[in-house]
C-alpha cells in the first residue's frame, strides 16, 4: 500500500503489521526522518477497515495530532483509497473542556467567578497549552474576546478551539466550556443534540481511525470511563511522553482556596448551608500552615488527615442537601456547585488512602521572582497545595491499556543504548505477569557521524544555580563562530532570559527568546532567518522542527536532570532504592537521557543537515553515568576540542 518506502520505514509498516496480527505488544523506535506516521498509519488503516472496532492514535503534542489530521492521514487516505473495499472515517477526540459548550454559551452556566478561575482544572488534555505567553488582558479585552467566541460558535462546525484563529485567553475559553464534571450530560442537557463534544465522541464511535492524546488514553485506562470508543489496537506516538503525561492526566491537587470556592458557588447556586465546608476548610488551613514545601514521606499526618475527613463528610452532606430535582435539572450553576464538592470529595478520599493505594503527597506553594538572587522560589507566605499522583502507573497502564488492547508505542528517542527496559519498566511491561512484548529499533536515514559532531565542553565548570560567567562566554564564541543560526535549549526560562540579555549587546546576530511571542511564530522567524537565534526552555526541546542552515548550532546548557527537589522523583527514586536498585539511574538518568536525547535530535531533521550539538555541561564527559547518556544520543563524531568544533562552525556559518 501507499507506493515505494524507505527501508527503517518499510521495517517499521513489517514490524506493526506483525504486531497487529499476533497480538503482541511492540516498542519501536524510528529516528527522525523514519517517516514513523506513515508507516503505522498503513497498517493501521488495512486493519481497521477490517475491524468491527475502531483503531487508536494518541499522541503528546497538539503539534503532532494537528500534522496528523490535517496532513499525513489526508495524504495516505488519498493514495491508497482506491485499493480500499471502502471508504475509512477519521475522527479527532479531545476532551470535553476543549470544545464550546452551547448550553453555556447560551446562558444555561453562569459567569465565571473571578476568585477561583483556576482552581477547578481537572487536566483532561489540558497539559499541552494553547498559545503559550497569552494571558488574560482588562475586562474590556476580555469582553472582546468572549463576544468573539459567542460569534464563533455560532459559525463554527465543531467547536474545536484549536479551529479558532487567532486563539483567545484561556480565561476567556472559561467563558464558553464545561469540563467533564461540570456538564450536565446528555441526559439533562437541553441542548445535548447539538453538543460539539457530543458530536466529536458520536464521530469517534463511528470512525475507523481515531485521534486522540495521551491525557485521554490515561483517563480511559485509570478512570474506566467512556471518553474514548471501544478500540482493538492503539498506536501511541511520542510514547516517551507517556508516563509524564498520564500522571499528570491522573494528578490531582487541593487547596484552602478550592473549598472555599465550592462552599461560594453552594451557598449562591443551591441555598444551602455551608457551614460545615466554611469550618472544614478553617481547620485545614491551620493544619497546613508552616508546613514546609516538598515531599510528606508518609503521606498527610494525623492532624492533617482529621481535617481531611472531616472535608469529606461536609462535602457528602453538602452533596445530598443540593440534589435537587427534575425541576432544575439543567440548572447549570447546580451542576458546577455540585462537580466542584465532588472533586473535593474524591481528592479527600485519595489523600486519605495514599499510603495504602501508593500514592506520593506533597506541599507545594506559588513562587514569585527574587530580583536579588534572580530566581524563582516558592513564597512561604502563600497558602499550601497539597498535591497528590501515582508512585507508578505502570500497573494501571498493565490493566487499562495492556491487558484488552494491541498496543504500539514509538518515538525517536524510546531506548537507551539497545535497551528498551527503562521505558517498558516504566509502563507496566515487566515483572510478574508482563504481557508479552516485542522491542526493535529501525535505526534512521541520517549519517549521524558524517553530519553532526558532539561537543561536550569539559573545560567549563560544572553547573550552578544560574550560568556561570564561562558558560556565557562559551556560548558568545559557539555562536560567534556559527554566525548565528542556534537553538539554545535551557534549563529555566530564568536562564534562557538572562543568557539573551547578556548575549544581545555582544552578538551582532539576532536573537529571540521564548515568551516574546507565541512559540509558532518564533520557531517560524528561526528557520526563516539563517543568522537568527533562539533561546528557549523544555517545551523548544521537543517542538522544533527546522530542516536546513538556519538550525546548525544546538546548544544545552546542562543536563536535563530532574529538579533535586521534585518531590514525585524523589518518591520514585526512594522506591527503587528500597526495592534493591539504583534510584538515580533508573530514575533521575533516565528521565535525563530522553531529554538529553529529544534536545540534540532537533540539529539533524533531514539528510543534507550539517551541524553541531554543544552541551555545556562537562559532567556528560568526566562524570561515570556520562557513558549512559551518551548511549542515548544520536551517534554524532564526539569531541571535547574547543579548537576543531570552532573551526567546523566557522566552515558552516560559511555555507
Amino acid at each position: 500500500m501507499g507506493g515505494q518506502m524507505r527501508t527503517g520505514q518499510h521495517e517499521m509498516a513489517r514490524q506493526v503489521s506483525e504486531s497487529i496480527e499476533t497480538g503482541r505488544h511492540l516498542l519501536v523506535q524510528a529516528g527522525t526522518g523514519t517517516g514513523k506516521s506513515l508507516a503505522y498509519l498503513t497498517p493501521l488503516i488495512a486493519h481497521a477497515v477490517e475491524s468491527d472496532k475502531p483503531s487508536l492514535v494518541s499522541t503528546a503534542t497538539l503539534a503532532l495530532q494537528a500534522q496528523i489530521v490535517g496532513r499525513d492521514l489526508p495524504r495516505l487516505l488519498e493514495a491508497v483509497t482506491p485499493e480500499l473495499d471502502r471508504e475509512v472515517k477519521v475522527a479527532l477526540v479531545k476532551g470535553r473542556s476543549n470544545y464550546v459548550c452551547r448550553h453555556k454559551v447560551g446562558g444555561g452556566f453562569p459567569g465565571e467567578e473571578p476568585q477561583d478561575g483556576q482552581l477547578f482544572s481537572l487536566g483532561e488534555d489540558t497539559s499541552v497549552p494553547h498559545l503559550p505567553g497569552q494571558t488574560a488582558g482588562p475586562s474590556s479585552a476580555l469582553g472582546r474576546e468572549v463576544v468573539r467566541l459567542r460569534e464563533w460558535a455560532e459559525e463554527t462546525e465543531t467547536g474545536d478551539r484549536d479551529e479558532l484563529m487567532p486563539g483567545v485567553s484561556d480565561r476567556a475559553w472559561r467563558q464558553v466550556s464545561v469540563s467533564a464534571m461540570e456538564c450536565l450530560g446528555p441526559q439533562r442537557c437541553p441542548v445535548a443534540e447539538e453538543c460539539f463534544s457530543e458530536l466529536a465522541r458520536r464521530k469517534g464511535a463511528e470512525a475507523d481511525i481515531v485521534v486522540t492524546n495521551h491525557a485521554m488514553l490515561a483517563i480511559s485506562a485509570f478512570e474506566g470511563l467512556a471518553v474514548l470508543p471501544e478500540y482493538d489496537v492503539v498506536v501511541v506516538d511520542e510514547a516517551h511522553e507517556l508516563q509524564d503525561r498520564v500522571t499528570g492526566a491522573v494528578s490531582g491537587q487541593l487547596s484552602v482556596a478550592m473549598v472555599q470556592a465550592a462552599a461560594a458557588a453552594a451557598r449562591r447556586h443551591t441555598a444551602i448551608s455551608v457551614d460545615a465546608l466554611t469550618t472544614a476548610a478553617a481547620n485545614l488551613e491551620a493544619a497546613l500552615a508552616g508546613v514546609p514545601n516538598g515531599l510528606l514521606p508518609s503521606g498527610p499526618n494525623e492532624e492533617q488527615l482529621t481535617c481531611l475527613d472531616n472535608l469529606r463528610d461536609a462535602c457528602r452532606a453538602a452533596l445530598s442537601d443540593s440534589k435537587g430535582d427534575a425541576s432544575n435539572a439543567g440548572d447549570g450553576g447546580r451542576q458546577i456547585a455540585r462537580s466542584r464538592l465532588s472533586l473535593i470529595l474524591e481528592l479527600c478520599d485519595r489523600l486519605l488512602e495514599a499510603k495504602q493505594q501508593g500514592e506520593v503527597v506533597w506541599i507545594s506553594r506559588a513562587s514569585t521572582f527574587d530580583p536579588q538572587q534572580g530566581y524563582s522560589a516558592p513564597d512561604d507566605s502563600a497558602p499550601a497545595l497539597l498535591n497528590i499522583a501515582p508512585l507508578s502507573v505502570a500497573g494501571k497502564l498493565r490493566q487499562g491499556l495492556f491487558a484488552d488492547h494491541t498496543v504500539v508505542l514509538t518515538s525517536a528517542t524510546l531506548a537507551i543504548g539497545a535497551a528498551f527496559e527503562p521505558a517498558a519498566g516504566a509502563l507496566g511491561l515487566l515483572g510478574d505477569g508482563a504481557p508479552a512484548w516485542t522491542g526493535v529499533d529501525v535505526g534512521s536515514p541520517f549519517d549521524y557521524p558524517r553530519q553532526g559532531m558532539l561537543y561536550v565542553a569539559s573545560q567549563l565548570p560544572k553547573p550552578s544555580r544560574g550560568t556561570s560567567p564561562e558558560a556565557l562566554a562559551e556560548l558568545e564564541a559557539l555562536i560567534t563562530a556559527a554566525n548565528g543560526g542556534a537553538l539554545c535549549l535551557f534549563s529555566s526560562r530564568r536562564a534562557a532570559e538572562d543568557a539573551a540579555d547578556a548575549l544581545r549587546s555582544k552578538l551582532g546576530v539576532e536573537i529571540l527568546c521564548q515568551g516574546e511571542s507565541s512559540m509558532a511564530a518564533l520557531v517560524k522567524q528561526f528557520g526563516d532567518e539563517p543568522d537568527t537565534c533562539l533561546f528557549g526552555t523544555m517545551s523548544l526541546w521537543q517542538g522544533v522542527d527546522v530542516p536546513g542552515n538556519s538550525c546548525r548550532l544546538v546548544v544545552i546548557d546542562r543536563i536535563p536532570f530532574p529538579r533535586p527537589d521534585d518531590p514525585l522523583m524523589t518518591a520514585r527514586s526512594r522506591a527503587v532504592a528500597q526495592a534493591g536498585g539504583n534510584g538515580f539511574m533508573s530514575v533521575s538518568a533516565t528521565h535525563a537521557a530522553v531529554r538529553l536525547a529529544q534536545g540534540a535530535g532537533r540539529l539533524i531533521r533531514s539528510t543534507g543537515d550539517r551541524g553541531v550539538v554543544a552541551v555545556l555541561d562537562p559532567r556528560l564527559a568526566t562524570e561515570r553515568y556520562g557513558s549512559f547518556l551518551r548511549a542515548a544520543l544520536p551517534p554524532f563524531w564526539p569531541t571535547t576540542d574547543r579548537a576543531t568544533v570552532l573551526a567546523a562552525l566557522q566552515r558552516l556559518a560559511k555555507g
